[in-house]
């Protein structure tokens, strides 16, 4: 095998990781329907919602009660969220609300669910 071959190969072994790691399912993660997601947020007092979007993209409307944390600075706000209280996560389309749990688990969070297809997939209620 040449120099080229090899490169390639661990170039694509690293390309099928990346994207294994951003599809696979986390352990622990628990994947909601918009409607269990909707019935859960009804039947918890002990929760935290967190919208996972960029400022910008929330103006557009979001799931009444939830707080702003982007993607972007969970690493740097984590300490504001609650470890007692089961975190329910959205964004735009379930792809870094999946990302979000991926960093609090990592941080000792273990009650964590998230919305399936993101709120495109919301058939609830929006706040503006």
């Amino acid at each position: 095998m040449d120099y080229t071959s090899i490169l390639n190969i661990v170039a694509l072994v690293f390309l099928i990781w990346f994207i294994y790691s951003r599809f696979a399912s986390l352990k622990g993660l628990n994947n909601l329907s918009p409607a269990q997601f909707q019935e859960e947020l009804k039947g918890k007092l002990n929760y935290i919602l967190i919208d996972v979007r960029e400022p910008g993209e929330v103006k557009q409307g979001y799931i009444p009660g939830a707080i702003n944390i982007p993607l972007s600075k969970m690493k740097q706000r984590v300490g504001e969220i609650p470890k007692n209280k089961h975190v329910y996560l959205y964004c735009r389309s379930g792809m870094r609300s999946k990302q979000a749990a991926r960093i609090l688990k990592k941080n000792g969070f273990h009650k964590l669910s998230h919305l399936q297809g993101g709120i495109m997939s919301w058939k609830g209620k929006l706040t503006n």
